[in-house]
């Protein structure tokens, strides 16, 4: 008979003990420690056995020379949702298995029953947190008919993979992976051995019958995806689904593809119907006010291989509780507080004694270095209390003794302001190298200090 007993297992690195632990001795993550009930079925002895006399049949895999090998064309289902494609690196690749997490209410299962229902192929789309009648009020909600999607409100993996055995579709949809359980497994559903048995079971099943799986993963208070971080090197594509409930717009980010780049994104806009590609960000981002308004700022940002345009505003006020504040909404606080100073030891600005509050608009995050010279120059604007003209935009990156540094991409970010109809866009002078300034039709104002900027647009 089976022996059974208890293993402790980090639910961040997958590291098991034996007994139970506060701080986990292989990545020291605290308060991460799982208690799973494992079943001890052979012996050391009896498991040496198979692999020492062990014959292997005709249908088994043997070692194959990487010339013999036939390299065939990968298949891949190209969906109606093109930032989904752009994504996953130009469509849905068969067999493959997709990760996607997000904080809750973020628009994960939105997302993928649209995608379920505009997919030109069968789909089957399971459910563990909603029964069928829910999943109808959602697709009626969002306005959308299929005849190739068939819904299925269950939880045990095996029932799963028997009904998509049956009724082979081209693409399978789990939501959500926390709430499936393998009966193989004692555990309760969400557990680590649960989440790590149930990923494994349908990687098998993917890579056996060719049917592409997304699995919906749910995220810790950290914002990591919760489970073992094995779940994430067992998929082929981990897929990251951000953004503020308050605003309208999400981003979905690559964290992980094996068929395609981690440097795409794509954007969408949540509306009543549902999430709205959105193809030109940019002219969405941008301030729609016709006032030239002090503490403003554009800037030439790339998110992934997509440029955009984006409006940094800053305000800058005195102290009134006399410790000054330093804010900073959708950029890293510990950045701004580096600009600031340099702006105060290079070019002598006073901020020490003022609050300082920046945000990114659209309520986006980002964390390119080159909107460094678009901040500086929202943070001088709003000091000065003089506007900056419009149909002007920024790239460049600034070090600490105030210099501008180059930036990669930067034909791509003078393309884009140009098409959205600017007339001037201040970069850096060493990154001119190269550079063909006779195709656009945008003024290239090259600088090297953070003295010039303030001598060019403030005095």
């Amino acid at each position: 008979m089976a022996k059974t007993k208890k293993v402790f297992i980090c639910s961040n690195c997958g590291a098991s003990a034996p007994k139970w632990f506060g701080k986990c001795p292989s990545c020291g993550e605290w308060n991460t420690c799982q208690e799973d009930i494992i079943s001890k079925a052979t012996t050391q002895e009896e498991k040496k056995k198979v692999w020492k006399g062990g014959n292997l049949s005709k249908s088994d895999p043997r070692p194959v020379l990487l010339p013999e090998i036939e390299a065939g064309d990968v298949h891949r289902l190209v969906t109606p949702n093109e930032e989904l494609n752009r994504v996953l690196g130009g469509g849905i690749v068969s067999g493959s298995l997709v990760l996607i997490g997000g904080q809750p209410g973020i628009g994960k299962s939105t997302l993928m029953l649209q995608v379920a229902l505009q997919i030109p192929a069968k789909v089957l789309y399971v459910s563990g947190e909603e029964s069928e009648q829910q999943i109808k009020m959602r697709a009626d909600r969002l306005g959308l008919k299929s005849d190739n999607c068939f819904i299925l409100a269950e939880t045990n993996t095996s029932k799963i993979l028997t009904h998509a055995q049956n009724l082979t579709p081209n693409v399978i949809v789990i939501d959500s992976i926390q709430t499936l359980a393998s009966p193989h497994i004692e555990s309760m559903p969400g557990s680590v051995s649960q989440v790590r048995e149930c990923a494994g079971e349908l990687q098998r099943f993917a890579k056996e019958t060719n049917i592409a799986v997304f699995i919906i993963g749910h995220i810790t208070k950290d914002g990591a995806i919760a489970g073992p971080k094995l779940l994430e090197h067992i998929v082929d594509a981990v897929l990251r689904f951000e953004g503020d409930r308050h605003y309208t717009y999400r981003i979905l980010r690559t964290l992980k593809n094996r068929f395609g780049s981690t440097d795409e994104m794509g954007i969408y806009e949540m509306q009543a119907q549902g999430l709205r590609e959105v193809s030109n960000p940019s002219e969405l981002l941008l301030s729609q006010t016709e006032e030239e308004l002090s503490g403003s700022s554009v800037a030439a940002t790339m998110e992934g291989m997509r440029p955009m345009l984006i409006e940094t505003q800053a305000l800058v006020s005195t102290a009134v509780y006399g410790t000054p504040q330093r804010s900073a909404t959708g950029f890293d606080l510990r950045r701004l507080s580096m600009l600031l100073a340099v702006l105060e030891k290079r070019c002598g600005f006073a901020f020490g004694q003022n609050d300082v509050f920046l945000n990114i608009a659209g309520g986006i995050k980002v964390d390119d270095p080159a909107i460094d010279l678009s901040i500086i120059s929202a943070l001088i604007s709003s000091l000065e209390d003089v506007a900056i003209p419009e149909k002007i935009c920024f790239a460049g990156e600034v070090g600490l003794s105030g210099e501008i540094r180059a930036v990669n991409r930067i034909d791509q970010r003078i393309q884009e302001a140009d098409k959205l109809g600017f007339e001037k866009m201040f970069i850096s002078k060493y990154n001119t190298k190269g550079l063909d300034m006779g195709r656009y039709d945008i003024q290239i104002v090259k600088i090297g200090k953070v003295e010039e900027l303030y001598r060019i647009l403030f005095e």
